[in-house]
């Protein structure tokens, strides 16, 4: 039986190179899954109200995540393998369609980018181990939910659910973490946005967030175990009034317009895997306890 933790070992410049590549081309997916996972929901939300409704079904062209092939959004033209390529056909192309010159949005490298250097980062740390698998995984279902929410304000549980799933499932089979604190993690993690929510609801009447943020807080916690949460929501919350600052600053956001949540806990949420400990050490200490 082969040891692949052996042959990429954590701290090798093999394995960090092949770990980029394997990234870059994990990132191309990754835009897949951004791009088509809200339309599919949306084309599934309509037709269930059609049904209950009891008006006419549309025949809409069936869309998943692997059918139909990728094609530009523009002239609806498919896309060739060789116009496929991660990052390199998008500098090629110098950012537009081959067929009709549109532009083809930065999100696309970008995405790719920042899952090859996460990807890479990854194994320089754990090399080829089961701990990669999980936290790669990890990463690119947070990833994923970041640009969506971005876009659609949005954190579908085809992606907030396996997240919160592969936390206990990885305390459960010898990660870091107890079974019991992530547990404990999740439960309060779900349960301390939610009763944040209907405070909220109960004194203005308004929505302040989405159930999507309750259950991206609770696989946070299933992964950092609930004494990393009040890092995570202070964290976010810190990140999400310093954007909303300099957004209102630049005139991006107007008075009373809703900004996505999503993304600052999951920042938060991976800041504080790696240094909450830290960040309460250094917390107490200038309490002076």
């Amino acid at each position: 039986m082969i040891d692949w933790a052996l042959i990429y070992p954590p701290h090798s410049w093999l394995t960090l190179s092949l770990a980029a590549l394997m990234g870059l081309l994990l990132g191309s997916f990754l835009n897949v899954v951004i791009a088509r996972l809200p339309r599919q929901l949306q084309q599934q939300w309509r037709h269930e109200c059609q049904l209950l409704l009891q008006l006419p079904t549309t025949e809409d062209q069936q869309l998943t995540i692997v059918k139909p092939r990728s094609q530009c959004p523009h002239c609806q033209h498919s896309i060739a393998w060789y116009d496929n390529i991660p990052l390199l056909s998008w500098l090629y192309l110098r950012g537009r369609c081959r067929h009709c010159q549109a532009r083809i949005s930065y999100r696309y490298p970008l995405v790719e980018c920042c899952y090859g250097i996460i990807f890479a980062a990854l194994a320089w740390h754990h090399g080829a181990s089961l701990a990669l698998v999980v936290y790669g995984i990890a990463a690119a279902l947070l990833l994923c939910l970041i640009f969506i929410d971005l876009q659609h304000y949005l954190l579908p549980d085809p992606l907030t659910l396996p997240l919160l799933w592969l936390g206990l499932l990885w305390a459960l089979l010898g990660g870091p973490l107890d079974i019991t604190s992530a547990v404990i993690g999740a439960m309060a993690g779900y349960l301390s946005l939610w009763s944040v929510y209907w405070l909220f609801k109960l004194l203005t009447g308004k929505e302040g967030m989405g159930y999507g943020d309750f259950k991206l807080l609770a696989a946070i916690g299933a992964f950092c175990g609930w004494q990393a949460l009040p890092v995570v929501v202070v964290s976010s919350a810190v990140l999400g009034i310093i954007y909303a600052l300099l957004a209102r600053l630049s005139g991006h956001l107007q008075r009373g317009q809703a900004i996505p949540f999503g993304p600052f806990l999951a920042v938060a949420g991976v800041l504080s895997f790696y240094y909450a400990q830290t960040w309460l050490q250094l917390y107490w200490q200038w309490l002076g306890l």
